[in-house]
């Protein structure tokens, strides 16, 4: 039968886009569908966040062609620094202290904000021939058969390839169609995040600042601003998203400190509700997810989009090495080699950033104890510590050529 694309890609968000940019530099033909309109993607305002991207993420991006237009708007992180504590108290003695210093490969990562990183992967596209991206559209049904996957629009126009690759978020409409199912936790927890700036220098200083209702992330933005995430019940994050510039920094500052010096509001305010939502499986008949369509985690760690870009590498690596060497591309065999190189780290990812919500958001003395002590012996021991930093930089385990930098 015939082709339309050798790959239908739906999403085009973060993780879809630099996919498509990896599929297209193997060879491969792709058609991206996205539901939204592309002035809108690229919209300043579209969306308030800012990335953590870890060092291996950054290399993907600079093999990919895309990270020299986005340079200029970036942060390097230099340091983390994790501490526990109340509101108006300030931090616990107990401080895990990490210094890019200790390792050899330059900065842990970088901060970027969502509008520079999602135009410059957008525009990334048009340089490629082999991409087709159709917007304003969405799927709504899909089929596959042994040789490939057929998809329907909402316009009533078809589209048939021989991979369909699932890149629509923690609802993703690819997943269930495929008959995936999901495990789904609340954490009772909205995220506000706003760019605030700030008096002092950060030096490229991160904070996590672990609270009772939920941490507060303070990442180095370019110049003297930062990023906030800040985790709060949905109650009382949905009494502060109600309040005015003014009222909303009169609660922020008891939290976020006087380190930097007096802080003010740099742009809008956005509200996310927080929940982990896992995929039973990343993969099915002529299927693959990737992303949040694969697994959403808490941002405890920075790590959402850095676990992404890590499916979009090893993706595309088993994609472009079945192709070379003349397999089926959506055969169970090939497919399954994605899943077994994603599943241990997806899992083990949100595991982790599980147990650390959970115990540290709480104000019970006596984990309050047990976790003070825990941040205060890992940092009284070097090689432990440098093993932290080279995790949260994205360079220990099987990592994909991609994230290494190099080409596949």
């Amino acid at each position: 039968m015939d082709f339309d694309t050798d790959i239908l890609l739906v999403g085009g968000g973060l993780n879809g886009t630099a996919l498509a940019l990896a599929l297209a530099d193997g060879g491969f033909s792709v058609t991206i569908v996205d539901a939204l309109p592309e002035n809108t993607r690229k919209a300043g305002d579209f969306d308030g966040r800012g990335y953590a991207l870890a060092l291996a993420s950054q290399k993907l991006l600079r093999a990919l062609g895309v990270w020299h237009d986005v340079q200029d708007h970036s942060q390097p992180i230099l340091d983390i620094k994790v501490t526990d504590g109340r509101a108006g108290e300030g931090p616990s003695p107990f401080v895990l202290h990490f210094d890019h210093a200790e390792i050899e490969d330059g900065p842990m990562g970088y901060m970027i904000e969502d509008r520079f990183l999602r135009v410059a992967l957008i525009e990334a596209l048009k340089s490629r021939d082999a991409i087709k991206t159709i917007s304003q559209e969405t799927v709504v049904a899909q089929e596959v058969d042994s040789s490939g996957a057929t998809v329907t629009l909402a316009s009533g126009k078809q589209l048939r390839a021989r991979l369909l690759i699932g890149s629509d978020g923690k609802t993703s409409g690819t997943a269930k169609r495929a008959g995936l199912s999901r495990n789904r936790h609340d954490y009772g927890q909205t995220a506000l995040v706003a760019a605030v700036a700030h008096e002092k220098p950060h030096n490229g200083c991160a904070h996590q600042f672990f609270m009772p209702s939920g941490p507060l992330a303070i990442l180095p933005l370019p110049g003297n601003a930062s990023s906030i995430v800040w985790s709060e019940t949905h109650e009382n994050a949905e009494r502060i998203s109600a309040l005015d510039d003014d009222g909303f920094l009169e609660e922020l500052r008891p939290r976020f400190g006087s380190f930097l010096g007096d802080i003010s509001l740099a742009g809008k305010r956005f509200a996310y509700p927080l929940g982990l939502s896992l995929a039973n499986a990343l993969i099915a008949p002529r299927v693959a997810l990737i992303g949040d369509a694969a697994h959403a985690i808490h941002p405890i760690a920075g790590q959402g989009l850095n676990l992404g870009l890590r499916d979009v590498g090893a993706l595309a690596e088993v994609l472009v090495m079945a192709k070379r060497r003349g397999e089926d591309i959506g055969a169970p065999d090939v497919l399954s080699r994605y899943q077994q190189w994603r599943r241990f780290d997806t899992n083990t990812l949100a595991a982790a950033t599980h147990g650390f919500n959970q115990l540290f958001s709480n104000d019970n003395s006596t984990l309050r104890t047990i976790r003070d002590i825990g941040l205060g012996a890992v940092n009284a021991v070097p090689g432990l510590r440098r093993r932290f930093i080279r995790e949260a930089a994205g360079l220990t385990g099987d990592v994909p050529k991609l994230l290494q930098g190099q080409q596949i």
